[in-house]
C-alpha cells in the first residue's frame, strides 16, 4: 500500500511516498530556516505564503523521487494539527483537493502523533507498547504507545516546550536561529557544570515538564554579570543549560518507563536530534536494562514520511476524513 503523506504545520513543505507504513519511497523537504533566520525566528505569515508557492513542486518531486503516479498512490494523509494555522491550512486544502479530485481516501493525521511514528520507519522491528518522548520546538510530551493509534500522555509541558527554549536561550547568547542545534554544537566545547540552573519537579508525583523557569534563570544569570560588566562563557552557558534541561527530559522519562515495565523508550521530535539528550538517556536508561531508539536526524525534523506512516495505520482502522477537515492548530492529542 503506497500513502502519499504531506506536511505543513510550521516552516517545512514537506511530501513523501511510504510504502506498507515503513519502506521510505522518497522523502522531499522544502525548509524555510534560511528564510526565517533573519526575523530570529518563525513568522507565521511569512510561512504560510512560502508553503503555497512550493507545495505543489515539493508534491511533484515525491512522486517523482518514489518512480510513482498519482494512479499508484492509494491514500492521501496530512496534518491536520496542531501547527500554524496558516501553514496547516495549506496542507489541508491540498490534500483535500487531491483527495477529491482523485477519489482517495483521506486520512488526517496529528503532528506528535507523527513524530512517534518516525520511529516505526527508523527501525522495522520496533513494535508496540513503548514510551515515547516526544521534545521540539512547539511540544514536549511523554507518551505511552499501547499500539499503532492509541496513546495516553503521561506528562508534558506545562509551559514552554523544549525546543522553544532551547531556542530563546540561542538568541539570548546571540547564535542565531534555529537555536537547538546551535547550542548543541557549542555546548561541546563547554563544562555542563559551570553553572547549577534550576531542575524542575512540578510535584513529586507529576512527570509534567516546566522550562520556563530554567529559561528565566539563564537570562538573568546573563542580564546580572552584563549589568556588573563581567565576563562570561557562552560555551558553558550552553552546556549547563542544556545539561539542566536534558537532566530533567531523562529523568522523568525513564520514570514514566518504569511506571509502565516498559523496556523501550524512543526519542521523537526535533530535540530528539540532540546529542548531549541522546548519548544521556542511552546511559540512564542502559543502566535500568531499558533500551533507547530514535530516528535519523532528517526524521526528527518535521517531515512527511512520519505523516505517511501515520496515515497508513489510520487507514487500516479506516479513520477516513471527508471535505469538512479543517486546521486545528491547538488539537490536543
Amino acid at each position: 500500500m503506497l500513502i502519499l503523506g504531506i506536511e505543513s504545520s510550521c516552516d517545512e513543505t514537506a511530501a513523501a511516498v511510504v510504502k506498507d507504513g515503513r519502506e521510505v519511497l522518497s522523502n522531499v523537504i522544502n525548509t524555510q530556516i534560511a528564510l526565517h533566520k533573519k526575523f530570529g525566528g518563525v513568522v507565521p505569515e511569512v510561512a504560510s505564503r512560502r508553503h503555497i508557492e512550493t507545495i505543489d513542486a515539493v508534491i511533484d518531486e515525491a512522486l517523482e523521487e518514489a518512480n510513482v503516479t498519482f494512479d499508484d498512490i492509494d491514500a492521501i494523509a496530512v496534518t491536520y494539527g496542531p501547527g500554524l494555522v496558516g501553514a496547516l491550512l495549506v496542507g489541508v486544502s491540498t490534500a483535500k483537493a487531491l483527495a477529491f479530485a482523485l477519489n482517495k481516501p483521506l486520512v488526517p493525521v496529528h503532528h506528535i502523533k507523527g513524530h512517534i511514528m518516525a520511529n516505526f520507519v527508523a527501525h522495522k522491528d520496533l513494535e508496540p507498547p513503548f514510551v515515547c518522548l516526544v521534545a521540539s520546538g512547539g511540544h514536549s510530551h511523554i507518551v505511552s504507545v499501547e499500539d499503532y493509534t492509541y496513546l495516553e500522555i503521561m506528562g508534558r509541558t506545562r509551559d514552554d516546550a523544549a525546543g522553544e527554549a532551547f531556542d530563546k536561550i540561542a538568541r539570548v547568547l546571540g547564535l542565531g536561529y534555529p537555536g537547538g542545534p546551535l547550542i548543541d554544537k557549542l555546548a561541546k566545547e563547554g563544562n555542563p557544570k559551570a553553572v547549577d540552573f534550576p531542575r524542575v519537579r512540578m510535584d513529586k508525583n507529576s512527570l509534567d515538564f516546566s522550562f520556563s523557569g530554567v529559561k528565566t534563570a539563564v537570562i538573568n544569570y546573563l542580564h546580572k554579570l552584563e549589568q556588573n560588566g563581567e565576563e562570561y562563557n557562552k560555551a558553558d552557558i550552553a552546556a549547563s543549560f542544556q545539561d539542566a534541561v536534558t537532566d530533567v527530559l531523562c529523568e522523568h522519562t525513564i520514570e514514566a518507563a518504569e511506571q509502565k515495565n516498559s523496556k523501550i523508550i524512543a526519542l521523537a521530535g526535533g530535540v530528539a536530534s540532540n546529542s548531549a539528550l541522546r548519548e544521556k538517556m542511552t546511559k540512564l536508561a542502559g543502566e535500568k536494562d531499558i533500551k533507547v531508539v530514535y530516528p535519523e536526524p532528517i526524521l526528527c525534523t518535521d517531515n512527511a514520511v512520519m505523516i505517511a506512516c501515520a496515515g497508513y495505520y489510520g487507514y487500516l482502522e479506516k479513520n477516513f476524513a471527508d471535505m469538512t477537515l479543517n486546521a486545528i492548530p491547538s488539537l490536543s492529542l
